[in-house]
């Protein structure tokens, strides 16, 4: 999977101003909750295709920016977490179990 790392507060300002659709997935590398929701989403990762940007939050190494992810998009912190953005609004939060690429593709 393609992804981009989310390391700067910038990205997050850029993800909000952006027109269409985003993903940002918020993950703790400690926790293997989080590990086997990220590596379920990556199966599915050929439902993507490149249609959209697919944003990667490492949490543990970048909390402040996980805080600003929850602040921006106006939804509450979980991890691991997946939000869907389209034109700088959060149009779906899953978290946990509920992460669904097919969901997410369905959304779009």
């Amino acid at each position: 999977m393609n992804w981009i790392n989310i390391t700067a507060s910038q990205q997050i300002d850029d993800i909000k101003a952006a027109t269409g659709y985003s993903i940002i997935f918020k993950h703790s590398t400690r926790c293997p909750i989080s590990m086997m929701a990220k590596r379920k989403f990556e199966l599915d990762e050929k439902l993507f295709d490149g249609i959209t940007p697919l944003y990667f939050l490492d949490l543990i190494k970048f909390r402040d920016l996980s805080k600003a992810v929850a602040e921006t998009f106006n939804v509450q912190h979980e991890s691991p977490q997946l939000l869907l953005i389209k034109d700088g609004e959060c149009v779906l939060d899953q978290s946990h179990s509920s992460i669904s690429a097919e969901e997410v593709v369905e959304v779009m």
